[in-house]
């Protein structure tokens, strides 16, 4: 089933966010992954939407990047 408009809208803003949590924590693709334990081509597919982010790595996600869990889920405003 195809995700209507405003999903992939918003889908698309939770990618960006997550960048830039990254960003805004000065770390490196690499640097980030190690901290997460994984490789960095995963961090690399996650932020480019190739592979879908659960739950609990989006808690491990917030945490190193020093986020509320919800920077990453709450609507941009308008």
């Amino acid at each position: 089933m195809l995700k209507d408009k405003a999903y992939r809208r918003q889908y698309k803003q939770s990618l960006a966010k997550l960048r830039r949590a990254r960003k805004e924590a000065g770390l490196s693709q690499a640097k980030a992954a190690q901290l997460l334990g994984r490789p960095q081509p995963f961090l690399s597919k996650c932020e480019a939407g190739e592979r879908r982010v659960d739950i609990v790595e989006l808690c491990r996600f917030a945490r190193i990047y020093k986020k509320p869990v919800t920077y990453f889920v709450e609507p941009n405003e308008a």
